[in-house]
């Protein structure tokens, strides 16, 4: 994705393990979900190889090799790099699946070793009118306009929380400020991947200080936490960036009816938000000066079951061991983050969370992301 979600050398580090255990049980689905009609990608740290440039729209299945020596992700970018689907923090010689649904049009395919960058990219035309699981099944139809649905209430409350954070700023009271700056994230959190498939948007809004790309200005919220905890400073810059954050918000905002949503990139959507919250929540890395990790991990879960949920008529039906095992690991998952809510609402601030809790929270995480990565495969088959 955008620079917003990199994975730092000690991240990847505190993470290989888990990470080496979920790639066994994925290589072993990805042989089979493959085939002969599967677009191969291997990617290297210098090149991108695609075994296909041109197939059919419709259900698209992409077997991903990383052959390098640094941990890659794949993007599919539409005009204006619209993300039309994407997996990241794929480590070196492992491999991932990538079910998708992708109408007719000319598209790239972009390889990010280091995840930096714009990528080693290679133009693609897909042809035909295809099938979609939506057209096939109107239980999947009636789950996409739900979920666009629940993405512009959750872009429409955002608005009033962070123009309440930015009016705290903007009157020079940091301790308010700091009061209102997790709750001004948790529309975003919740649906982060459709908010990410406007290349525009997240760079500006969501990038945290060493992932800011050259030539790239360092706006949003991050920028704003480190001067509200970490410099405890409200000037005439925070104050600019404070209306230009509820500005790209409000832009934010007015394209949710034209994202590109399917049963697909729903359910990978949910997987992406629980790489989210292993890769960043779970490091302390994503809110490191306010420590308000925990806030934007519940909206991440939040966000990931309810795609399941208005998936989940589809997927029990096709694999109901699926559905039960998801059930039981969103309950135990939500049951852990409850330990650490305040009678305030807030939660425990994460510099206080010890490194076995911390443990506790990564295995409940690896628990929850291996069978969510298996609901795309669950709901894609058109009929």
């Amino acid at each position: 994705m955008s620079a917003r979600r990199r994975t730092t050398a000690a991240a990847l580090l505190t993470l290989a393990v888990a990470t080496a255990t979920l790639a066994g049980c994925a290589d072993k689905k990805d042989d089979k979900a493959g085939g002969a009609d599967a677009v191969k990608i291997n990617a290297t740290d210098t090149a991108c190889e695609v075994s296909k440039t041109t197939f059919p729209a419709g259900h698209i299945v992409l077997d991903i090799s990383n052959k390098g020596a640094k941990t890659t992700e794949v993007y599919v970018y539409g005009d204006g790099d619209k993300i039309i689907t994407e997996r990241e923090n794929i480590g070196p010689g492992t491999k991932a699946t990538i079910n998708a649904e992708i109408k007719a049009g000319s598209y790239e395919i972009a390889c990010k070793p280091g995840m930096v960058g714009d990528g080693i990219r290679q133009k693609i035309t897909v042809t035909g009118e295809g099938g979609s699981a939506a057209a096939a099944d109107p239980r999947l139809a009636t789950a996409v306009e739900a979920y666009r649905k629940y993405a512009q209430e959750q872009a429409d409350a955002t608005i009033p929380a962070v123009e309440a954070f930015a009016a705290a700023i903007t009157a020079g009271d940091i301790e308010k400020a700091k009061s209102l700056y997790a709750p001004s994230r948790t529309g975003w959190e919740r649906t982060e991947p459709v908010a990410e498939s406007f290349g525009d948007v997240d760079p500006k809004t969501d990038t945290r200080e060493d992932k800011v790309e050259a030539g790239q200005q360092w706006t949003g919220w991050h920028k704003l936490e480190k001067s509200l905890w970490a410099d405890a400073r409200i000037g005439d810059d925070e104050k600019t960036l404070a209306a230009q954050l509820v500005n790209d918000l409000k832009d934010w905002q007015k394209k949710i009816p034209s994202a590109e949503i399917t049963a697909t990139s729903m359910a990978n959507g949910a997987k992406e938000l629980l790489d989210e919250v292993a890769t960043n929540k779970i490091t302390g890395e994503e809110d490191r000066y306010s420590h308000t990790d925990l806030a934007d991990f519940q909206a991440n879960v939040e966000g990931a079951q309810k795609a399941y949920e208005l998936l989940k008529p589809v997927a029990a039906e096709k694999d109901p061991e699926l559905a039960k095992t998801l059930d039981s690991e969103f309950t135990a998952i939500t049951a852990l983050l409850a330990k650490y809510k305040q009678a305030d609402g807030t939660f425990t601030s994460y510099d206080k969370v010890t490194e076995a809790e911390r443990k506790t929270f990564s295995d409940a995480v690896n628990s929850l992301g291996e069978p969510l990565s298996k609901l795309a495969a669950a709901v894609v088959v058109v009929k």
